[in-house]
């Protein structure tokens, strides 16, 4: 079933908003795109168009936005994860058989979304979203097939007290292929490995001047490790 599921875009939760010109700086990336409508989740934030898939940066406004309680708890981090389904009435379908509550809906003309509770799917909000045309993407903004960057989102790692249980959870909602502790995708895989908590805790990128982003991200002070730079609590992988 890998051909229907795929990695569309990845949120960071950050405190500040300036990290988000931070990361478009130190990434190379083009123009951001501010979707009004998180408000209705207290937060502001800017989205960047890597290829067809998406990075994105949350920043809590009012302290009674959930991204605000999850910074509190346990610091900036990897946030939400959003997947691309053909079909998700069979996603909502699974979700409900296997107990996991969905805590935001929406069904449009040109895309239907649902946010799977973080307590339930483990280490992040997990959102499964049907888009027509499939190669749409609301999210993303009007323009940002105009502003997108050369590159791609390839993985990423998610710890967890017992790996493979949770990668077998996503594995079963997502419909996806399974092997121990990785999740297998038609366009990425998720790596889930051993720690003390939950965390949805690496990127992995494919992006086109990856030495160039690794002296940006040291002249802005950020640490820099081997082909990694850790931003707002992300281990950004450049592979």
């Amino acid at each position: 079933m890998t051909g229907s599921v795929r990695l569309r875009q990845l949120v960071i939760a950050a405190q500040a908003p300036s990290a988000i010109e931070m990361l478009q700086t130190v990434l190379g990336l083009g123009d951001y795109f501010v979707d009004k409508g998180v408000g209705e989740f207290g937060l502001t934030n800017g989205v960047f168009a890597i290829g067809d898939q998406f990075l994105e940066i949350v920043v809590p406004v009012a302290e009674t936005a959930p991204a605000q309680r999850f910074i509190d708890r346990s610091g900036e981090g990897g946030y939400m994860a959003i997947f691309q389904t053909d079909d998700l009435s069979a996603v909502r379908a699974r979700a409900g058989a296997m107990g996991i509550r969905r805590v935001w809906d929406i069904d449009l003309e040109d895309i239907d979304a649902s946010h799977l509770h973080p307590a339930d799917m483990g280490a992040a909000i997990v959102s499964v979203d049907e888009a027509r045309p499939a190669e749409s993407w609301r999210w993303g903004g009007p323009d940002w097939q105009a502003n997108a960057s050369k590159g791609r989102l390839v993985g990423a790692k998610i710890l967890a007290p017992e790996p493979e249980v949770m990668a077998q959870r996503w594995s079963d909602v997502l419909g996806a292929e399974v092997d121990g502790a990785k999740v297998r995708l038609s366009d990425a895989v998720l790596v889930f490995e051993r720690g003390e908590t939950e965390r949805l805790a690496a990127f992995d990128l494919e992006l086109p001047d990856a030495d160039d982003v690794l002296a940006r991200g040291r002249e802005a002070g950020l640490i820099v490790e081997g082909r990694s730079v850790m931003f707002a609590g992300v281990e950004l992988k450049l592979v």
